[in-house]
């Protein structure tokens, strides 16, 4: 297939730029497999498609501050760095977006606060550079102090001391991504303990968002995509309640990617495409994705893609929220 059929056409107006006021608040698609039908409800709706016996499956991985802005060491030119995925058992050398990244040279160093600093070690495999960290302490602690949050481009504003929060899920626990799990963030407390009281499990896994599950794809043809690779878990409580369940609810296509993946490694660079055979998932909720993206292509590979690309359409012509800070689908 070719990824021009994965193809729609979104007013811009519709991508969302803030998150609601009420994380619970957004509209829910609900879209029927079997029937070819949907509906319009609202997410505060979700719990009452959930039955006894049911898993509920949660990517719990957290957001880093990981944009960077500094500058280079002898110069004055501004540099912005997206930390993306840790290549060192030490935690210190990343694989990173870095802009202008051409101009920068093996060696060359960015000072991006008086505790810390990039050094630039080299290309890495898609072209991204591999750079070493030097922070005064504890990285984590320097980065959320001088780093900021990773918003897509999309969200055409700076990030702001709120998105701390939002753009993080109340059940975020192990850091590492550079892009939120956006499914999730329509989740609360209350909402949560309500899917425990519908008689439904609610089971973790973790997948740290990285290139694989954010960057444009470069091919048409889907045969020769490769997506790169992202760290994942799913721990054996996970696999146990997933084995126990009658059918098992992923929230996001991070979720769903972790639990379709081969739980005996440690990173995955699976592409589910149209013909993919859905081991785990048997149904799914998610937020609406960008055109010719391998997230829709997944969509696309669990709904069907006729029927997926006509539920898109029509939340266009309903003028639903769409991408991060949107609004959401569960597909049944």
């Amino acid at each position: 297939m070719l990824l021009s059929d994965f193809d729609y056409h979104l007013p811009e107006e519709l991508i969302a730029q803030e998150p609601l006021p009420d994380r619970a608040g957004s509209r829910m698609l609900v879209v029927n497999r079997t029937t070819g039908e949907w509906e319009d409800r609202t997410f505060r709706d979700f719990p009452s498609y959930l039955k006894p016996q049911d898993c509920l499956v949660l990517n719990d991985s957290r957001v880093l501050p990981s944009r960077l802005y500094g500058r280079r060491e002898h110069g004055t030119g501004r540099v912005e760095i997206l930390l993306t995925k840790p290549i060192s058992s030490d935690g210190l050398t990343w694989e990173a977006l870095v802009h202008p990244g051409r101009k920068m040279r093996t060696g060359e160093c960015v000072v991006i606060s008086d505790d810390l600093t990039a050094e630039i070690l080299g290309r890495a495999e898609f072209g991204e550079r591999a750079l070493r960290l030097h922070a005064v302490g504890d990285l984590l602690a320097v980065l959320d102090r001088v780093g900021h949050v990773p918003l897509p481009p999309y969200i055409r504003r700076p990030d702001t001391i709120a998105d701390r929060e939002r753009y993080q899920t109340v059940f975020a626990r192990d850091p590492g991504s550079a892009a939120a799990p956006t499914a999730g963030l329509h989740f609360t407390p209350e909402i949560l303990a309500v899917c425990r009281a519908s008689g439904a499990s609610v089971a973790h896994v973790t997948l740290h968002v990285g290139l694989g599950t954010f960057q444009p794809l470069r091919t048409e043809t889907l045969e020769d995509v490769h997506l790169h690779k992202e760290s994942f878990v799913v721990p054996p409580e996970t696999t146990i309640a997933m084995d126990g369940a009658q059918r098992i609810v992923a929230v996001g296509t991070t979720a769903v990617r972790a639990i379709e993946s081969d739980p005996a490694v440690a990173e995955t660079d699976l592409f589910i495409q149209p013909g993919f055979k859905f081991r785990r998932t048997t149904a799914m909720l998610t937020n609406f994705h960008l055109p010719k993206s391998s997230l829709l292509v997944l969509v696309c590979a669990f709904a069907g893609r006729e029927l997926a690309l006509e539920a898109y359409r029509h939340a266009v012509s309903q003028k639903y929220r769409f991408y991060s800070y949107g609004d959401c689908m569960l597909i049944i």
